[in-house]
């Protein structure tokens, strides 16, 4: 595996606990917000402003319009300042309740490779990454770090919708493809996403005439290839973002992270992706 995917793979995984964890529902029902899907665009959106669905919708690519439209009246029930300070009292809370094995020592070691990505970023056409960019680092070391985790997270994604749609592979598609490959569950993303009956049957009819799904779904060999590539690509997208530490410093940032998808996956958090 090159550096850039082991590295891109651990940010992910150091990054995914925040929209797992309860600790998300009840931060977002102290601001008045009950249901997952809101809050959820909320706060993954929150750093871009009091921005109307319709860019959330834009920017998180694979959500179905009527999913993400459930969002309105989000920032009625608080600022997105306020839901931005209560995703850092989730990351925190979750942090410290799994026992994340991080020293003082490890967290430094971990912001002295990440800041310089993040710092030497080029965010033209990355709007997700820009905006957490711009968020103030709190002062809570972990969670500082895991922010800028966060950023580069965002990055990779913004330079992964570029590649889908260059590939036009259209937001439903992507979705199916995904579960078809294993990636993600299908009832999750069905429940998440909200396609309807009718639009995810009319992906799937696309990516068989495309060759990359047999008539029952499954994903084809030559599906196997087009996925791998669009992957290979973002690959090379992002690989000038790690060239401030590289190949080295990012494989050193991929082991120094290992521990907080350790913490959270013996704790059992991600079962429901299995």
């Amino acid at each position: 595996m090159n550096a850039v995917r082991e590295v891109s793979l651990a940010v992910n995984a150091a990054h995914l606990f925040v929209y797992l964890v309860p600790e998300a529902a009840e931060e977002a029902a102290a601001l008045g917000v009950t249901e997952r899907g809101p809050a959820y665009f909320a706060f993954r959106s929150a750093a871009m402003g009091a921005v109307p669905w319709q860019v959330t919708l834009a920017t998180f690519y694979n959500f179905s319009p009527r999913s993400v439209r459930a969002m309105t009246g989000v920032w009625d029930a608080a600022s997105p300042q306020q839901w931005q300070a209560a995703r850092f009292l989730v990351a925190g809370r979750a942090l410290r309740r799994v026992g994340v094995d991080l020293t003082a020592e490890r967290i430094a070691e971990a912001r002295s490779l990440i800041d310089p990505v993040v710092a030497g970023a080029d965010y033209a056409g990355k709007p997700l990454a820009a905006a957490n960019a711009s968020v103030a680092l709190p002062s809570d070391p972990l969670v500082a770090l895991w922010q800028q985790i966060t950023v580069l997270r965002e990055w990779r994604g913004d330079a992964h919708l570029v590649v889908l749609a260059d590939h036009h592979l259209g937001p439903c598609d992507c979705m199916v493809m995904q579960t078809a490959t294993g990636r993600l569950p299908t009832g999750i993303v069905r429940t998440t996403r909200q396609w309807t009956d009718q639009e995810w049957a009319a992906a799937t009819a696309r990516l068989v005439a495309r060759g990359w799904l047999d008539a029952d779904g499954t994903v084809t060999d030559a599906g196997t290839t087009a996925r791998e590539r669009i992957e290979a690509e973002t690959d090379e997208h992002c690989a000038r973002l790690w060239e401030p530490i590289g190949d080295a410093g990012a494989r050193r940032l991929a082991s120094l992270l290992a521990p907080i998808d350790d913490a959270f996956t013996a704790a059992g958090t991600y079962g429901q992706l299995r």
